[in-house]
């Protein structure tokens, strides 16, 4: 036996090895975002940031990600590559407190938050009469990219399958749903100006408050974020990094 394996394993085998292709679909990214990657994101969490501590979870995200093909399928492995890095430096830099971006200090930082931490705004738009916020429900930020307002909850229920308006709360009790709604908004906001450069990218996340000079720190974090994602998958940032 030894240096074989039985040959019940291989099928069981071919199946996991499938699993993970089809998670990262044409461009067979599924590995980028292997186990240690991710161990690492969530690592530098301090233990006291119970809310995020093992709640986001590799599986998680690539189970959300078969729901979303289109997310990192690029002809080109680099742009693939970059997409991925782009994606986790906002999630990393959204789940992260303020001050723990500002001062530098690793206090608190990476896949820390699920709610955000302000929740005084309820985050309703009554102008987005499509989208009728629910009496005592609050649409703050939640999730890997703290997806907000009651206009994007309502579409984002639609197409992933819960009831976002009456239900908010999903996005940070259930993991699936939470990195579907992040890769949801991505789709629909990011996704196709990637090729513009990372200060695009957080132009369409929150260029509002931080580009032009709004919060150059909160700018620069997602920035050096990217750029050590994009060393660890051995691939140039390209350019146009800041907004």
């Amino acid at each position: 036996m030894d240096g074989v394996k039985p040959s019940f394993l291989i099928p069981l085998l071919l199946i996991i090895a499938a699993g993970e292709l089809i998670a990262g679909q044409n461009c067979g990214c599924a590995y980028l975002v292997s186990q240690e990657f991710f161990d690492e994101l969530t690592s530098l969490a301090n233990p006291n940031c119970d809310q995020g501590n093992g709640f986001y979870t590799r599986d998680a995200f690539l189970n959300a990600w078969q729901s979303y093909p289109g997310f990192a399928d690029s002809p080109s492995i680099d742009d693939s590559k970059r997409e991925i890095a782009a994606f986790f430096a906002h999630v990393s830099h959204e789940t992260t407190p303020l001050f723990t971006q500002i001062i530098k200090f690793l206090i608190c930082i990476g896949m820390c938050f699920k709610d955000q931490a302000d929740k005084s705004s309820p985050y309703c738009d009554p102008k987005a009469q499509e989208y009728p916020c629910t009496p005592g429900k609050m649409y703050y930020g939640r999730g890997p990219l703290q997806i907000s307002w009651n206009y994007n909850y309502g579409p984002a229920g639609q197409e992933i399958g819960f009831d976002g308006l009456n239900w908010p709360e999903a996005v940070s009790t259930d993991a699936i749903i939470s990195f579907k709604t992040a890769l949801w908004f991505w789709m629909r906001n990011v996704h196709g100006i990637i090729s513009q450069g990372f200060g695009a990218t957080i132009q369409a996340i929150d260029g509002v408050v931080e580009c032009g000079g709004g919060s150059q720190d909160a700018v620069n974090d997602r920035v050096n974020l990217y750029q050590n994602y994009c060393d660890q998958f051995n691939v140039s940032p390209g350019d146009n990094l800041y907004c």
